[in-house]
Order: structure tokens, then sequence, then C-alpha cells
């Protein structure tokens, strides 16, 4: 199960001397003010505005954004338990320290109202680099949150603020499960996660859309189960005229992987598969 858990005890921390700082963690709940995922919410995402929360550290680094583990908490006295929860916080650098190499081909069928934001987007200005940025955070979130309430295996959005998002954390404790490129399943249970990856890309491709950026690095392996991460460049396969090379491409890539792991799967009838699916949204 994701870590979501009612302690019996208060942890110790050193008092914050700074008046308005909580008088335990680092900062107050960051939940007022920031946009929330839908509803109905899980019953473990804590809304208090007295929660408090505390960074605990890098799960992992990224090429456009870092993700740390977070912990969320209202405080107890020595008698009333503490109510908390672990989150994945993924914060996106800033414009002038990410790489937008990989931007482009995404962006194509992306539109903003704006017309000089748009251009300023397309020639990469200070300004347009910045507002790719906050696209990247809003995209991933607004993703997330229509994937979750379709029932796929995602992490739900709690929360997006400017281009911090918090999000479900999966995990035993505070490791975070392995990603998929780090196991090795048993056989018997190898055919059983690359039917839940084929049940994802179909039931994607007939929404019209691909990840476009899956691989074994972006899915995780969590109580025998896959869960699949990263949607910031989430494609709308038709819309996008480099649609159809993305989701052959993710195809292609995780059925590599299984191969490699001994499973024999032809990677062309699902591609066949997952295309169809697809071509078919659009009428």
């Amino acid at each position: 199960m994701t870590f979501h858990e009612t302690a019996t005890e208060s942890p110790l921390f050193a008092s914050n001397t700074c008046p308005d700082a909580p008088p335990e963690g680092e900062r107050w709940s960051s939940w007022d003010g920031a946009m929330h995922g839908p509803k109905p919410r899980p019953d473990w995402v804590i809304t208090a505005l007295g929660a408090v929360e505390e960074d605990l550290g890098v799960l992992k680094t990224g090429k456009e954004a870092d993700v740390h583990l977070l912990r969320r908490w209202i405080p107890g006295g020595t008698a009333t338990p503490v109510v908390e929860s672990l989150l994945a916080a993924k914060r996106y650098r800033g414009a002038e320290n990410r790489l937008f190499h990989r931007d482009s081909g995404y962006l194509d069928g992306r539109r903003v109202r704006k017309t000089r934001d748009m251009r300023a987007m397309q020639r990469r200005t200070e300004y347009g680099r910045a507002l790719i940025a906050g696209q990247w955070a809003f995209a991933e979130f607004e993703a997330l949150g229509t994937l979750w309430e379709m029932g796929l295996p995602v992490p739900y959005p709690v929360q997006l603020d400017d281009t911090e998002m918090l999000m479900e954390f999966f995990g035993s404790g505070r490791a975070a499960a392995p990603r998929l490129v780090q196991t090795r399943p048993e056989p018997e249970h190898l055919a059983e996660l690359f039917e839940q990856f084929r049940r994802v890309v179909l039931t994607l491709a007939g929404r019209g859309w691909a990840h476009g950026d899956l691989s074994p690095y972006n899915v995780l392996l969590h109580d025998e189960r896959l869960v699949f991460i990263d949607w910031p460049q989430i494609v709308d396969v038709v819309g996008n005229p480099h649609g159809f090379e993305f989701l052959e491409r993710d195809v292609r890539t995780m059925c590599d992987w299984f191969r490699r792991r001994g499973l024999d799967v032809d990677a062309d009838l699902v591609f066949g598969d997952v295309a169809a699916q697809a071509a078919g949204s659009a009428w």
C-alpha cells in the first residue's frame, strides 16, 4: 500500500525561532492557494491549514525536475496521535536551469491563447522558456487528474503550486517503490505485468493519447502492480504530427524490456492494436 498512516508518537524537531514559522517541521502546509486534485479526494489527503511539512530528501533527479519526499502532518499533543502522510514533491526546474532540447516535438499540437506567448515559446526567449516550464507542470497535473479519474494506475495529484506538484507516494515506509528497470520479476509474474502495460496503453490510445516518453524508467513496481509516472509530455496522438511516432516508441521500448526479461511478445502486434485504437478515437 502507499504510505498514509496515523503515527502514535510525535517526532522530535528543534523549535523554529522565526515567529511566523511552525513549531515543528520546515513550513506550514502549502495546501492553501494551490490548485487541488479531483474529488472525491482519497481520505489520506491532509487539507488542514494547521498542518506542517518537512522535506525528507531527494527521491529522483531528472533533466526537467527533481522529486523529493515530503512529510505532511497535523501536530498532536502528548495524548493525541499525529495524522501524517508522505508525498512525492515534484519540483520543475526554473527556465534558466531546464533542458529544452526535446520540448518542441512534444509541444506540437498544443496551443496557448495569446499569440505573443506562442511566439515566445517557439523562439525560446527567456519569457517563453518560463511559459514552457509552467506548461510542463500544469500539463502533468491535469493529465494525472484525468488519468486517475479514469481509474488508471497513476499517482493521485494532490496539488499544484507554481512549479511544485505534490502527488501520491508509492513505497514501503520511506523507501520509494523501485522503477521497473530495477526489477527482475519471476516468469509467471512477467506475463501479468505485460498485460497491465498493454491495458494501459490501449486505454490511453482509446482517448487518443500516448505517454510520449514511456520506458521501464517511468514505471514503478509496487505491490505487484505497475504504476505509471512522469506525464508532462503526454501526447495528443492525432493532433501532434509526430503522435504516432511517439506512440510506437512507447510500445516498442516497453516490449523490448519484456523481451529482454524473457517474455515472448510481439511489438508489431501490440502497436497495431494500439494504433487502431488511437485512429478510432479521432472519429
